[in-house]
């Protein structure tokens, strides 16, 4: 009779809801503890930012740093990336870190924060049109988020949110999960537009749109365009339009024309118009010229008017608001527009448009509602630490960089993930997005808001003696007591 195999002994981790069972040797769901001899650990290392370095300071890891031994207290801080939680939220965050600063006692409170109240916000600058606004965003297949409000020359998406993660159906939070984590991490992620277009979005990178790489935003609209590059344009040909989705710029009519004493041409416009030179709705919305629809710019074109200037041998440029696409035509004896070689003169204003473009790239801000029981890890009275930050007494980061705090009740914040530490983000599979957050304010504040003060530690002190990880795990070697 085989004998039964021995039971493997598991240990229970409380750092999230799931309360993982954890066997020696193994990671737990969210890949961020494990059990180490009996003891659950936090795999990744506690970061630290040099701030002696230029530029925002370097990187190091907590267990792989080469510390010189100088540990001025106001050049270093302490993330709280690879920091640990606070779940069950009513104990103290895992580093509590007491510093000088010009003179002044610090305390920065860090903690990896669980949040289900989150999501991303994408800038992607592109004049292309990737869906109508409220249009359904997917990953995998699954909803993720929608289109927004579409800004100066660039499109605008809303990712994620509590509906998104625990709102819909498993595959729909764990995907939704997923992908803002990898978006925050700086991923590549594809994303799919009901009734628009595929686009590949990685933060600091160019967008890639239905296969195509954006390497430039727009310049401005049609109007603006105009505005700026009239005079450029006088002398050297008698019409000029500039083709965008929102308004396309007409420089006969435009006040830019007039002021320079542009004559009319006759020039007739298939499009709403807004007020002289500005037209809206020459085209619909698509991946063509100035993010609209059309490949061939004369569609936008009506009859020319003799009556009103139009005559044959009038000469006309028509361009897009990024420079790429351009064509120079001239009207023949029935006044119409014939396609010519771009003149000499005429190349170095299409390329003053490109070069005014800026390079196309995608931003990602994490956003998300720091509220809740989080902030029991910060101090035993926690809606002070709320009024604390919106007065201003307490300075939020997220893994170091700074971050935007809106307005109103709460602890809402927003921070672009560029200026973070590499794979900053986590996740626990309840599910939720683990994000680094810091709450650096004066110690006597600090006190004074009923925080954990008994727990704050000196930066050299956690450098020499480590965390929760244990003295193993130090970033610097002991002094020598002898």
């Amino acid at each position: 009779m085989t004998a039964p195999r021995p039971r493997e002994e598991k240990i229970r981790c409380d750092a999230c809801p799931v309360m993982c069972y954890i066997a020696e040797g193994r990671i737990g769901a969210c890949d961020r503890y494990a059990n180490q001899g009996g003891r659950i650990i936090r795999c990744d290392p506690l970061t630290i930012l040099d701030r002696r370095i230029e530029k925002g300071g370097e990187i190091k890891p907590f267990l792989t740093a080469d510390w010189d031994g100088s540990l001025t207290d106001d050049s270093l801080f302490v993330t709280a990336v690879g920091a640990g939680t606070t779940y069950p939220d009513y104990k103290p965050a895992p580093f509590i870190v007491s510093r000088e600063v010009d003179g002044a006692d610090f305390v920065t409170v860090v903690t990896e924060a669980i949040f289900s109240y989150c999501g991303v916000k994408v800038k992607i600058d592109t004049d292309r049109h990737l869906g109508h606004e409220g249009a359904t965003i997917r990953a995998q297949g699954e909803a993720v988020g929608l289109m927004i409000t579409s800004e100066y020359g660039s499109q605008m998406m809303s990712l994620g949110g509590v509906d998104h993660l625990t709102g819909g159906s498993k595959p729909e939070g764990r995907i939704t999960c997923d992908t803002l984590m990898r978006l925050c991490n700086r991923e590549a992620v594809e994303l799919s537009v009901d009734g628009g277009a595929t686009v590949t979005v990685q933060a600091g990178q160019p967008p890639i749109v239905d296969g195509h790489r954006e390497e430039r935003m727009r310049v401005g609209c049609g109007s603006a365009t105009i505005g700026m590059f009239a005079s450029q344009w006088q002398g050297l040909v008698d019409e000029v339009v500039v083709v965008d989705d929102h308004i396309t710029g007409v420089v006969s009519e435009h006040q830019a024309g007039k002021v320079l004493g542009w004559p009319d041409t006759g020039i007739r416009i298939l499009g709403r118009r807004s007020t002289p030179g500005r037209y809206f709705q020459v085209a619909a919305p698509g991946l063509g010229w100035g993010g609209t629809d059309i490949t061939d710019p004369l569609t936008i074109l009506g009859d020319w008017n003799p009556k009103k200037g139009a005559r044959p041998g009038l000469t006309l440029l028509m361009v897009s608001t990024t420079g790429e696409q351009y064509g120079y035509y001239v009207l023949d004896a029935d006044l119409k527009p014939q396609k010519r070689e771009l003149p000499a003169a005429l190349r170095p204003s299409v390329d003053l448009i490109a070069e005014n473009c800026e390079p196309a790239h995608c931003t990602v801000l994490f956003m998300g509602g720091a509220g809740g029981s989080l902030r029991s890890g910060v101090t035993k009275n926690p809606v002070r630490l709320t009024r604390s930050v919106q007065q201003e007494k307490t300075r939020v980061t997220v893994g170091g960089a700074p971050a935007y705090v809106w307005p109103g009740g709460g602890i809402t914040i927003m921070a672009d993930v560029t200026q973070m530490p590499d794979n900053a983000f986590g996740y626990v599979p309840t599910p939720a997005i683990v994000a680094p957050l810091e709450f650096t304010l004066r110690r006597d504040d600090y006190r004074a808001l009923g925080g954990h003060d008994d727990k704050a530690r000196a930066v050299g002190d956690i450098l020499e003696n480590g965390g929760e990880y244990g003295a193993e795990t130090r970033a610097v070697a002991p002094a020598d007591k002898g």
